[in-house]
């Protein structure tokens, strides 16, 4: 037998989920908002990203590309070719991959949307740049492209 009497006033029943939750797209896009400010002012300050580059003190395939990207947004191309060469290719597709993950986790929740990007192509032109980005690392170390970029 229950002490409390039916008149007394009880806890509210659980509510839907805020507006600034997981669930909801307002909450997704504050968190993606959040990790852009985040890396923004890490790049800001200069602060490197890459973790092969913090632990081993040397340059991976993709170092530079970051730099690059940032070059080629304010039209000094022939900087961004000297961070990255392959950068006025790899940026718009990264870009591109970026924004879709970040549209589709926004409006559906889904966080690894491009991989119901699916096709022969996709994984032909995937396995071409991998093998391509790899090639100019070993060219840059043997003293290609104005050598490694600095770290």
């Amino acid at each position: 037998m229950s002490l409390s009497s039916p008149t007394e006033a009880r806890s509210p029943a659980p509510s839907a989920s805020s507006a600034w939750s997981a669930a909801h797209p307002r909450g997704r896009a504050a968190r993606l908002g959040a990790i852009a400010v985040l890396l923004g002012l890490l790049v800001a300050c200069g602060v490197p990203l890459c973790p092969f580059a913090i632990v081993t003190r040397h340059p991976c395939p993709g170092c530079g590309l970051t730099r690059a990207t940032l070059a080629l947004a304010h039209g000094h191309v022939s900087e961004a070719l000297r961070l990255h060469p392959l950068s006025p290719i790899m940026a718009p597709l990264v870009l591109a991959a970026i924004a879709y993950n970040a549209a589709v986790y926004v409006k559906d929740g889904r966080i690894a949307a491009t991989e119901s990007v699916q096709g022969a192509w996709v994984t032909r032109l995937g396995v071409a740049l991998a093998i391509l980005m790899v090639a100019v690392w070993v060219a840059r170390f043997l003293g290609a492209f104005g050598g490694p970029v600095p770290v």
